[in-house]
């Protein structure tokens, strides 16, 4: 749908994944599935995590925390989008598209630097495990997290705040599933130059400076790792980065795909790869963290066996309330 001569549109659309009418309802589904199936993963990490006392140290504090930045994130983009394949108005106001874009951008540069902050968890642990619980004492945790949360807050700000005075008088179709900031910046009839530097510099450095983190604090290990004698030694400091690696590989991949390029090269396929960092990713990190974790395997475990000890006993209870009515 064109506009012509205005400088705030009252509303976008959203393309989405497919225009196809036979494609809704099952991606639809698809993704019901998958959003249902992200909010249990993460909830039950966070609840074994803080349920267990084995589990009380810094490398699964960041992890709860990674939990709870993964349902939000998800949480921004995907009830909309839900919404939108079950509807034939696909519209999203100009206000909820700055703070769904806003919340996305918080979420996602969460999750980079909690990442990072895991990164320099595992160097810690590896590398100097006699200072290790004074290294990574609770108010350097709590430190670290609210740097990351204070700069996340204050890094998103700007760029919805460079999205806002842009004037958009051409298109109002998005062509992605959610207020992404390239594809807005696409529909803008005024100069994107600043938005574009932003991006390419301050941008990058957000982006690029937990990423940095993460090489430099494996490149440590790894030495550390490789000076270890015995295989046995080197197979269980592997194992305890093993997850972790793969979290970040899926993260970064995807990332490195869709934003590090121009915005002109910015296309349809950039919209598939964005679902394996916003939905996929958030997706698979319990099981991630779970499947190649023991004690997280155990702690929930635990958690699974309490919860089934609870639901028996409220049973029982109710049976006999029953029974003796």
């Amino acid at each position: 749908m064109g506009m012509s001569n205005l400088t705030r549109l009252p509303e976008f659309i959203l393309l989405g994944l497919s225009s196809r009418p036979e494609d809704q309802k099952p991606l639809f589904a698809l993704f019901l599935i998958m959003y249902m199936v992200t909010l249990m993963g993460n909830l039950l990490i966070i609840l074994a995590i803080r349920s267990d006392p084995q589990l009380q140290n810094p490398m699964y504090f960041f992890l709860s925390i990674l939990s709870f930045a993964d349902i939000c994130y998800t949480t921004v983009i995907v009830p909309k989008m839900l919404v939108n394949f079950l509807s034939e108005k696909k519209t999203i106001s100009y206000a909820a598209c700055l703070v769904q874009m806003y919340f996305f951008l918080v979420s996602g540069n969460m999750d980079s630097y909690l990442l990072a902050a895991m990164a320099i968890d595992r160097y810690v642990a590896i590398c100097n495990p006699l200072h290790y619980v004074t290294v990574m004492n609770h108010g350097r945790c709590m430190l670290l997290l609210a740097y990351s949360t204070a700069f996340c807050y204050l890094h998103s700000l700007l760029h919805v705040l460079l999205v806002n005075r842009l004037t958009f008088c051409a298109s109002n179709v998005i062509h992605h599933f959610f207020c992404d900031v390239n594809p807005v910046l696409k529909l803008a009839c005024s100069s994107t130059s600043v938005n574009e530097v932003v991006a390419m510099s301050e941008g990058l450095v957000s982006v690029m400076a937990p990423f940095v983190c993460i090489i430099i604090s494996y490149l440590r290990i790894l030495i550390a790792v490789f000076k270890i004698p015995s295989a046995a030694g080197k197979r269980k400091a592997f194992s305890t980065c093993s997850s972790h690696l793969t979290v970040v590989t899926l993260f970064y991949g995807s990332i490195c795909c869709v934003y590090f390029q121009p915005l002109s090269s910015y296309a349809v396929k950039d919209r598939i790869v964005t679902v394996n960092y916003t939905v996929l990713t958030p997706m698979l990190n319990p099981f991630i963290y779970s499947l190649r974790n023991k004690d997280m395997k155990q702690g929930l475990e635990k958690l699974l066996s309490r919860i089934k000890f609870q639901m028996n006993r409220l049973s029982t209870t109710n049976s006999n309330k029953i029974h003796g009515t």
